[in-house]
């Protein structure tokens, strides 16, 4: 089972992305009047990001997803949490998205194994079917020489065929 403190700050960074690129019209100046606060205080509004090294509060870079290094350095920045720098959370994304990518690739693998394991028994069923049916045949084919063999017992045929000087 997967950690809290991997889900929540996964689920807040996209809740919170989408939230800031849902924004068509943030206030420009709103995060930079909290400067001076708290990182808490700061990260009540989504669109900023609290900067613990500038101890300063600035408006989320949206045009560029990830701060650049000049505004804040990725293990000082935080978003979303005030525990959790944006150098954790990309690398948790990291796992968590390579995780839900091989466990993908392992499902599509065994589905594609299973149902090529289906076909093969399809298949020998299909083959069983067809022997039984072959065997039926030549049964049924050994009956009706039998039954010839008694007609021409019977009738007395049993010698050679008259008509064979002909061919």
């Amino acid at each position: 089972m997967m950690d809290s403190r991997i889900i929540l700050p996964v689920l807040l960074f996209v809740f919170g992305l989408a939230t800031v690129l849902a924004q068509t019209s943030a206030p420009g100046q709103a995060c930079e009047l909290k400067n001076g606060t708290s990182c808490e205080e700061c990260l009540k509004n989504v669109s900023c990001l609290w900067c613990i090294t500038k101890k300063s509060c600035v408006t989320y870079p949206v045009k560029t997803i990830l701060p650049p290094h000049a505004l804040c350095p990725l293990n000082d920045a935080r978003w979303g949490l005030c525990w959790m720098n944006f150098q954790a959370l990309i690398i948790t994304m990291a796992v968590v998205g390579g995780i839900i990518i091989i466990a993908f690739l392992i499902c599509l693998f065994c589905c594609c194994k299973c149902e090529n394991f289906g076909s093969k028994r399809f298949e020998a069923k299909m083959q069983r079917q067809a022997n039984k049916t072959k065997t039926k045949q030549e049964e049924r084919k050994a009956e009706m020489k039998q039954r010839h063999e008694e007609i021409r017992n019977k009738y007395g045929l049993r010698g050679p065929n008259p008509y064979s000087k002909f061919s």
